[in-house]
């Protein structure tokens, strides 16, 4: 028998798309079960919940599953919809350009990968089209999302859009240092650097923070896969 209202993540600790779900989970204060995942040997559970990607998130609600992200969260918003604060504008325009401009910042992560698996002037490019792209969210986005007074895109808690930048560039100090370039400047982008930082300041993201040494672990570890792999040859 299926316990009513059990929630269950499966997930992985380093992945944006894990931890985007799961700060909503904590924001909307839901209660669930955490389960982390070893890629290299996934659970059964796993493979019968997602078994076409067989791969994280997998949110199980009562026994059925939801995978993927983003329809991870869109589901969350609309079941727990009494739960405050709303991770989405109720305006449907508003809607739209959140979810709009989520799906930018979340392609600055594939900027990220790819500088994982470049070295010298490739490397430098891929970080730096993650810079330009930065600007265009400084420029065209966050001027007239964030409302003066707010800490937030979301208001007075994070939002949809404010967890999809937390999750991308949350770690940028450290992926600064792991690369040896700047990627967030704040003289360049003076809004999204202030806006960024007050992300990474919030209890919840502190709470659920990896360390240091741990992250800088996984990317030496990820980056020696990507170089030694033949396509990188």
């Amino acid at each position: 028998m299926v316990e009513e209202n059990r929630v269950v993540l499966y997930g992985m600790w380093a992945s944006p798309f894990v931890k985007r779900v799961e700060l909503a989970l904590k924001i909307k204060a839901i209660p669930f079960e955490y389960v982390e995942e070893d890629f290299q040997n996934k659970r059964t559970e796993l493979l019968k919940f997602n078994p076409v990607y067989k791969k994280v998130p997998v949110l199980v609600h009562n026994g059925r599953p939801i995978c993927e992200s983003v329809a991870i969260f869109e589901y969350i918003e609309e079941v727990w919809n009494n739960n405050d604060p709303s991770l989405l504008p109720q305006h449907p325009y508003k809607r739209a350009q959140i979810r709009f401009w989520a799906d930018f910042v979340q392609n600055q992560f594939d900027g990220l990968l790819l500088s994982m698996k470049t070295e010298g002037e490739a490397q430098e490019k891929a970080i730096t089209d993650v810079k330009v792209k930065l600007k265009v969210v400084e420029e065209q986005g966050l001027k007239s999302l964030l409302v003066e007074g707010s800490p937030f895109v979301n208001g007075d808690e994070l939002g949809y859009l404010d967890i999809g930048m937390l999750t991308v560039l949350g770690r940028y100090k450290i992926y600064e240092e792991f690369f040896g370039m700047k990627i967030v400047e704040e003289e360049e982008i003076p809004i999204v650097f202030s806006w960024l930082n007050r992300l990474i300041e919030h209890p919840i993201a502190k709470e659920g923070a990896a360390p240091k040494e741990k992250v800088m672990r996984l990317l030496h570890i990820v980056r020696q896969r990507f170089l030694q792999s033949p396509a990188a040859a």
